[in-house]
């Protein structure tokens, strides 16, 4: 591996901006941060003239870019959504796929493990997050209904076995017949639970985070506000999401799915350590507006980019983003006026603690990673470093 320096940035830690710092990187991980590097260091230099080193963006629920989505099933699909993410800073992934035909799902699962490792100027990609099938209808959003189910020992038992191993969360609706018993079962198997497309009231989400849910997926999106029971409010998924204090929840902070007031609620309610933000985005992320596919191509919905965001056929709803993590983190920054170690920190360390990784990854400091990201004040992405080497296909 390289012995690299990257000198003259800003380097983002977790609680601070250390100004105008040198990062050494060596076989992988970062060796040194603040440490001059002096005149005589043996390996590369790399320049940063002033802008802002970040630890690497990590994406936790990613469908798809560049025209490809992880459900066609397909090694080049993969890589090459991989690859564009990893041109605006996504350094570590986790493909998410939808609710769909099961045997569809069984090919993905192969594809995933025929294509790891393989893309060298891709995000890495952890492990893979299943989105349902196990979901209320009536919060279903652009999930095809045909597919929509209650969760069934035999069924997830079987899925869980078929994916030898790449399952690292699961989304579902808590309040359905057997997702108690489902929660344990993720739980045992170290897989993360998180809570998705529910009318869940506030006594499930207790309970579902006692069976060990412990994250809410896209907060707002797909979930149960207050409703009122004969006549009494009762409060739904976003309320619970508050009112617990230990849960996590993502936010898609493209602009479009959140107005800037409801990502600073957000923000001040649970804070840069209980949320992570996440592109949610699908295969016309990084493509020209116009008509795409959510889902694989042989059995996904047509729907229709337009002003930075992907509608259904009908324009009645939202269908997935197109959004890229550079755009979440300018989104949190310049919209939502988020101080920048924060917005930096809910892509980066939180989501890393969330997975189970964050003593290796998510943030800048000696000994992690060396996943890192280079940006300018509008955070634009000009390098992009995974694992000690410059991707190919940086700006």
């Amino acid at each position: 591996m390289p012995l690299t320096a990257i000198i003259n940035a800003d380097v983002v830690l977790e609680n601070k901006i250390l100004r105008r710092a040198d990062v050494v990187v060596k076989d992988g991980k970062i060796h040194s941060v603040g440490v001059p590097i002096g005149n005589d260091f043996p390996g590369g230099i790399i320049d940063g003239k002033g802008l802002t080193l970040s630890p690497g963006f990590i994406d936790i629920h990613c469908h798809g870019g560049g025209g490809h989505d992880f459900m066609d099933a397909s090694a080049e699909a993969f890589i090459g959504a991989c690859e564009l993410h990893a041109r605006h800073g996504t350094t570590s992934i986790l493909p998410t796929t939808l609710a769909g035909d099961e045997d569809e799902l069984l090919d993905t699962f192969r594809a995933f493990h025929e294509s790891k490792g393989k893309n060298p100027d891709g995000a890495n990609m952890l492990g893979l997050h299943l989105e349902g099938p196990y979901f209320s209808r009536e919060y279903r959003g652009a999930q095809d209904e045909k597919y929509i189910t209650d969760p069934s020992p035999a069924q997830y038992r079987r899925i869980f076995d078929a994916a030898d191993g790449c399952i690292l969360r699961w989304s579902a609706a808590p309040e359905l017949p057997g997702s108690r018993e489902f929660g344990r079962f993720l739980t045992q198997n170290g897989i993360v639970a998180a809570i998705a497309h529910s009318s869940a009231t506030y006594d499930d989400v207790l309970a579902a985070f006692d069976d060990g849910f412990r994250l809410v997926t896209h907060l707002y999106s797909g979930m149960s506000s207050i409703t009122r029971v004969n006549g009494f409010r009762v409060p739904g998924v976003v309320e619970s999401t508050y009112l617990i204090d230990d849960m996590y929840a993502e936010l898609i902070a493209d602009g479009c799915h959140l107005p800037p007031a409801l990502l600073r609620l957000a923000y001040k309610c649970k804070g840069a350590d209980r949320l992570a933000l996440v592109t949610d985005a699908m295969r016309g992320a990084g493509m020209p507006e116009g008509e795409s596919v959510l889902g694989s191509m042989k059995r996904g919905q047509p729907v229709l980019i337009e002003n930075g965001v992907a509608y259904t056929a009908d324009r009645s709803a939202f269908a997935g983003s197109v959004c890229t993590a550079d755009r979440l983190v300018r989104t949190m920054v310049h919209g939502a006026g988020i101080p920048l170690v924060d917005a930096v920190k809910m892509i980066t360390l939180t989501p890393a603690r969330i997975l189970g990784i964050g003593r290796k990854k998510g943030r800048a400091e000696a000994g992690f990673d060396a996943d890192l990201v280079l940006f300018d004040d509008n955070i634009n992405v000009k390098m992009t470093m995974i694992g000690g080497w410059v991707i190919s296909t940086f700006k």
